[in-house]
């Protein structure tokens, strides 16, 4: 896929896959803004440390997939 306002890849990035398995990584929303919300729509798993739970989305893929990019937008408008 080519760079523009819908996806964005670096392949430079020292972190660059920061997931494994997509052949079209998009970096656009790098930190991702699902984070915060108790509900999103990526696929997040929670661990309790110190009697806090925590989200982990070490294997989540959603906001990297370029074919999610109108879902992200919707949800962010919300």
């Amino acid at each position: 896929m080519k760079n523009s306002y819908r996806f964005f890849e670096n392949r430079a990035c020292q972190y660059f896959p920061c997931h494994k398995g997509l052949e079209n990584f998009n970096c656009l929303f790098c930190y991702c803004p699902m984070y915060l919300r108790e509900h999103c729509p990526g696929k997040p798993e929670y661990i309790e440390k110190d009697g806090k739970r925590i989200k982990n989305c070490m294997n989540c893929t959603f906001p990297h997939q370029p074919g999610n990019y109108d879902k992200m937008i919707q949800i962010l408008k919300e």
